[in-house]
């Protein structure tokens, strides 16, 4: 069962105008989170914003062997990301989780290969510990609209990730978008990959493509609307294929927010 925790603010790192990385007080529920799970956060103790909001978890906060807390990757766009890229240590958010379906970590010899768009890099720390652990060669595709939105670049390679960068007005990296290196390098692989990815929809729509013309398994981190987090308001519902054709709808938040890239049905399809 998730947690449901009143997190006291022990850290805000602001990482630009609009980014920033907010560290929780929420030690139970750091414990228990897997890569890819979430949580509900809600600043403050007024009406706006009324409900919470979903956050993938960035970081495990540690100190030697005692876990302390949780990191968030927000960038200010509505009412709960400004109060979090606001908040000063001690203030107090609630926070419910961890939620959702987790990531996978796959194993040696097999390559884990994580696309990132934008604050989709989010859940990829907690999956690079993961992957660490087992010794799992690993590759960061990131890309974003400027380098300046690019961000924790030195804290993935320190842990071994070999790091892709791209961003949309070539200021950084590749020109383009984070899927073009992602398909230059399938195309040159003969290896066992699996690909991680969490961004934007159109991004994992077309992280999926590239990774079905190329027969690669993929896992995808949807980022959907959710208003509770927990299965009962339906805001987060999503299509899947069914076995012999058609479709049906799930709740992102219990089935997901990661699924099997080819399972999912797009805008498109």
């Amino acid at each position: 069962m998730p947690l449901d925790v009143e997190a006291r603010v022990i850290q805000n790192t602001r990482l630009s105008p609009d980014y920033n990385v907010i560290t929780l007080a929420a030690p139970a529920i750091a414990a228990v989170t897997k890569p890819g799970q979430f949580v509900m956060v809600k600043p403050g103790h007024g009406t706006d914003p009324l409900l919470r909001r979903p956050f993938s978890v960035f970081e495990i906060i540690r100190s030697g062997d005692r876990i302390e807390g949780l990191s968030l990757l927000s960038k200010r766009i509505g009412a709960t990301t400004r109060l979090l890229y606001d908040a000063v240590y001690g203030d107090v958010i609630s926070c419910l989780g961890p939620l959702g379906r987790p990531f996978e970590p796959v194993s040696p010899p097999a390559e884990a290969w994580m696309v990132a768009g934008g604050v989709g890099l989010a859940p990829f720390a907690t999956l690079t510990e993961a992957l660490r652990e087992r010794g799992t060669k690993t590759t960061l595709f990131y890309g974003a609209r400027t380098g300046a939105e690019l961000f924790y670049l030195d804290w993935f390679a320190s842990r071994g990730v070999n790091v892709v960068l791209s961003t949309e007005d070539g200021s950084t990296g590749e020109r383009g978008r984070v899927t073009a290196p992602l398909e230059q390098a399938l195309r040159q692989t003969n290896g066992e990959i699996m690909i991680y990815a969490c961004g934007p929809e159109k991004m994992l729509e077309a992280v999926s493509r590239v990774a079905a013309k190329y027969k690669t398994p993929a896992q995808v981190s949807v980022e959907r609307v959710m208003g509770c987090g927990m299965g009962g308001c339906y805001s987060c519902v999503i299509p899947v294929r069914e076995t012999g054709g058609g479709h049906h709808f799930v709740r992102s938040c219990l089935a997901g927010p990661v699924f099997t890239a080819a399972d999912l049905v797009w805008d498109h399809d």
